[in-house]
């Protein structure tokens, strides 16, 4: 997938990787950055355990959990959010202060969810920013 921000402001998405997660996180970051925020890392693993973005947003580092849904069968992209993956992001995210790099510090943090509906077939994208999800 390529990414361009023509000097209109307008992103251009162009699908190569068909793959929902990896497509829904590089939109997730271009929204992101489109929005002021500095991607730190993409796809943070601790152990089992992944963080989809980190980002910072002004003084706050901020947690970013992508999820993307194909079509409604399987319900909504926010229904897909459960509170053992929270609970997962946030084990991770301690790991990721501790060990991080000098720009991981800060004195706030969030944790946000970036929830991606598609419709292939009639070209429509929904996306919701929900800030602070727990």
């Amino acid at each position: 997938m390529k990414l361009d921000a023509p000097e209109q402001g307008v992103a251009v998405v162009e699908e190569r990787d068909r793959r929902p997660g990896a497509l829904g996180e590089r939109i997730a970051a271009l929204y992101l950055q489109l929005g002021g925020c500095v991607i730190l890392e993409r796809n943070f693993r601790f152990e089992h355990l992944e963080i989809d973005l980190i980002v910072r947003d002004g003084p706050c580092v901020v947690f970013v959990e992508v999820k993307t849904r194909r079509s409604p069968a399987f319900g909504e992209a926010l229904e897909a959010m459960s509170r053992e993956k929270l609970r997962n992001i946030r084990r991770a995210a301690r790991m990721y202060l501790l060990a991080g790099p000098p720009e991981s510090r800060a004195r706030e943090y969030r944790f946000d969810l970036v929830a991606l509906d598609c419709d292939w077939a009639s070209g429509c994208l929904r996306l919701n920013h929900i800030r602070g999800i727990g």
